[in-house]
């Protein structure tokens, strides 16, 4: 099935003023953030843009295919995205300003942002996700019990500065944490700048602690937001949001449905399916149940611990923890050994809290599901990875 790329092969010749910006619009240039453009897009406090053709050019002249390819992530494919809107009429008379990416050990921060002027008047102020940085996971963590991240009000400073500066409307979105910084930094930012704003994307963001979902601001801005998440949405569904979710289809199964190259394009919009997964929806309740059962300082410590054992490897990316392979899991367990007797009880009874929160998932949801005995156990199956022969359905073949 098509993606976005094929769309723009589609209709990249189709240009804004005759077909209005839309929701794949909106994920191409939340996936391209995912490019480095350092020493390529003016940074935010530079003068000037540049254009996606001497962008595009730059980046690969820095960059070797070997290089791009021998990352980790599947985000590694976003560059590749210019090579096609650099040649469509839609894409290929994008500005690029604001280019910032920071990474801050200290305060636990990893933040990427860049603006795009769309040549129409209006413009999308693009965050990136989590990228490969350990830092970067553990900001992700740190939202189950912090009000607001450092990466989160640098979000909200980035857009205030940006909507000071800019002549017209902005659009906003990101993927993945990049969604929950677009939404955040929309809800905490001054009014003037909210009062700019057209449409927030999140897609498949993590949502917030209640008290965010509380804030004035948040509930102003909530209207002109838009999730949009995978059928098997497992980032998506952490924490709280009050939002409606589309939920579109995905050429992926399970966690690999967070990738957005696999969602699935047709025309000018996403194919849509009614519904979440099965096990998307079990994991929303397990996640839900377990986080729950914590307090506040529970949470914190475990996070703690857990990126405390994944940095022992002495990694700081997670091309670098998966390079440590052996080696790296020895030196884990040194250190988990070397906690106290009760923070290492403390961090196994989390771990089977959260066991025993997937087991009463699984019961809710199949106590709850009105479909046939195979279709819940199916959804049970893809839950856990587990392909279910069906063999009621065989043996009515036979029959």
């Amino acid at each position: 099935m098509a993606n976005i790329s094929d769309y723009l092969d589609w209709r990249g010749d189709i240009p804004f003023s005759q077909d209005p910006f839309n929701e794949v619009d909106n994920l191409i240039l939340a996936e391209l953030a995912y490019t480095d453009f350092a020493g390529i897009v003016p940074g935010e406090d530079e003068n000037g843009w540049v254009t996606i053709q001497k962008a595009c050019e730059a980046f690969f002249s820095y960059h070797s295919d070997e290089e791009i390819m021998s990352a980790v992530s599947s985000t590694k494919v976003a560059p590749y995205l210019m090579k096609k809107m650099i040649h469509s009429r839609r894409f290929g008379g994008l500005h690029l300003s604001g280019y910032v990416n920071e990474i801050d050990e200290d305060i636990q921060a990893q933040f990427s942002a860049l603006t795009y002027d769309l040549g129409d008047g209006t413009y999308y102020v693009a965050y990136r996700g989590t990228d490969n940085t350990i830092i970067g996971w553990k900001e992700d963590f740190n939202m189950a019990f912090l009000y607001q991240t450092a990466g989160q009000l640098r979000a909200a400073q980035y857009l205030n500065s940006r909507c000071r500066s800019l002549c017209g409307r902005v659009r906003v979105g990101g993927h993945s944490k990049g969604g929950n910084f677009a939404v955040f930094a929309a809800a905490f930012c001054e009014e003037s700048a909210q009062r700019k704003i057209m449409e927030v994307y999140s897609n498949d963001g993590p949502g917030f602690l209640p008290q965010v979902i509380a804030a004035p601001g948040y509930q102003r801005i909530l209207p002109k937001v838009k999730s949009i998440v995978p059928e098997a949405s497992i980032v998506g569904m952490l924490l709280e949001n009050e939002t409606c979710h589309q939920v579109v289809k995905s050429s992926q199964t399970g966690a690999y449905q967070h990738d957005a190259m696999s969602w699935e394009v047709l025309g000018n919009e996403f194919v849509s399916v009614p519904e979440r997964a099965a096990e998307s929806v079990i994991f929303d309740m397990t996640v839900k149940k377990w986080l729950m059962g914590l307090s506040k300082d529970d949470r914190e410590e475990f996070v703690d611990i857990l990126f405390g054992i994944l940095q022992s490897t002495g990694a700081t990316t997670i091309d670098e923890l998966s390079e440590t392979r052996m080696k790296g899991l020895g030196q884990m367990g040194a250190y988990l050994s070397s906690l106290s007797s009760e923070q290492q009880k403390m961090f196994w009874e989390i771990l089977k809290k959260l066991a025993v929160s997937g087991g009463e998932s699984v019961k809710d949801k199949v106590l709850s599901d009105m479909r046939s005995p195979v279709s819940i156990r199916d959804s049970i199956g893809q839950y856990f990875g587990i392909e279910i022969v069906k063999e009621n359905k065989n043996k009515r073949k036979e029959e």
